[in-house]
């Protein structure tokens, strides 16, 4: 790439500070931009991704919208797959040891990870790498030399580890290996900008102290914030059920941010589009003095997030969908086909061997807090019993958005 055709280094600055919570160090962030510019080299821009699962949600897409930003201006980014550290483990945030996954669990996890990422990435522009390819290289010498550019107290410092330390609870070696790891990753590469998350900072500055160790130029690292899931509270996860799958249809991420705390709506705005900080800010404030609806923000929104991972026809159509069962009463034209033995069918034990609940507590509690609907009629009653002729049919409806239609075999 020719320098005039990296734009302008302030300009750049101002497009990659947007969301982000911390920058170290803006001046050093600036330098490489300006040798960048000079030399036409773009920047080696690194994100590790640890395999723990097969399905990427919306809180993934903030570091990686940030790398396509990256890639906007010309600079070369590296989806670093940590199929290596992946059989450690992050501890980062975790208040025990966290279970080794198998090879084969990593192997296909991260073949899934690879096809969900250029939903958003630029296939062209990526970089795939896996860590696998030098640290599986690395000798017990080199394992032993790394280890010894860093100190226990250093690694002791992380407030997870501190935690776990003052609780009794065990940490076990490799944990604290984990660090140096990652930061050899960096070294490998010689990475010029890593990013993650909030809880990532310390294995991202541990990153700068060992490319130092190792003579090379240390890394500026950027932080991006925590997405909180669709309850408002805790980190969007899928082990929380909080969480929008960027795999699931377009009709299910727009009701699902259609269920979102008003409040919450505008954090979605600025970290999963690129709608300017000024439009937001003016948004809010018409919708706090009643000039606009926050229900038609909230309806856009989920439009513009079920349009990038499904093109705009499907947003503007699972748009349409949810107003026309939601705002007009109508059921939905697409529901999944359930068939029952005819006569009558205790209503807890379809939904535990549907697996629409996960065990009979879990039923018996959907319908006390007023989630099962049949037919449009509420049910309140744990013994409701579903009555069908031969051939006869019902809707039944789950929450808000689950609809499926009962069908008596002949």
């Amino acid at each position: 790439m020719k320098n005039r055709d990296f734009k302008p280094v302030d300009e750049q600055l101002d497009y990659l500070k947007k969301g982000c919570v911390e920058i170290i160090q803006k001046d050093e962030l600036r330098t490489k931009l300006e040798r960048s510019r000079k030399t036409g080299k773009p920047l080696q821009v690194k994100v590790g991704f640890d395999p723990t699962a097969p399905d990427l949600h919306l809180g993934h897409t903030v570091i990686l919208r940030k790398m396509k930003h990256f890639q906007d201006l010309g600079h070369t980014v590296v989806f670093l797959i940590g199929d290596f550290t992946g059989l450690i483990g992050d501890p980062s945030g975790r208040s025990a040891t966290r279970p080794p996954m198998s090879r084969e669990d990593i192997a296909r996890n991260a073949e899934t990870y690879k096809a969900q990422v250029f939903k958003i990435l630029d296939p062209r522009k990526t970089v795939i790498d896996f860590n696998s390819r030098w640290l599986g290289a690395l000798t017990s010498f080199d394992l032993i030399h790394l280890a010894a550019k860093h100190t226990v107290a250093r690694i002791l410092e992380r407030d997870d580890f501190t935690k776990r330390l003052k609780a009794g609870i065990p940490i076990s070696v490799h944990e604290m290996l984990y660090p140096l790891m990652q930061a050899y990753d960096s070294v490998a590469l010689k990475t010029d900008v890593e990013m993650g998350g909030t809880d990532q900072k310390f294995n991202l500055l541990v990153g700068r102290d060992i490319q130092r160790e190792y003579g090379l130029e240390p890394q500026v690292v950027v932080t991006l914030p925590l997405l909180e899931g669709l309850d408002g509270v805790e980190k969007m996860s899928k082990s929380l059920g909080n969480y929008v799958g960027i795999t699931e249809p377009a009709s299910e991420i727009f009701g699902k941010i259609m269920s979102l705390p008003d409040a919450l709506m505008y954090r979605y705005y600025e970290l999963l589009t690129d709608v300017p900080a000024p439009q937001i800010e003016a948004w809010k404030k018409d919708a706090a003095e009643g000039k606009v609806n926050p229900r038609d923000l909230k309806a856009r929104l989920g439009e513009t997030l079920a349009a990038d991972f499904w093109g705009p026809e499907a947003g503007a159509a699972a748009r349409a969908e949810f107003d026309r069962v939601f705002k007009q009463k109508e059921l939905p034209d697409d529901m999944p086909e359930i068939t029952v033995k005819p006569g009558s069918v205790p209503l807890i034990d379809l939904l535990v061997e549907e697996k629409l609940a996960p065990s009979r507590g879990e039923a018996k509690r959907l319908i006390q807090q007023g989630g099962v609907s049949l037919d449009s009629r509420r049910v309140d009653d744990i013994g409701e019993r579903i009555a069908l002729p031969a051939g006869g049919t019902s809707v039944l409806k789950l929450g808000k958005r689950k609809f499926f239609r009962l069908t008596a075999a002949r």
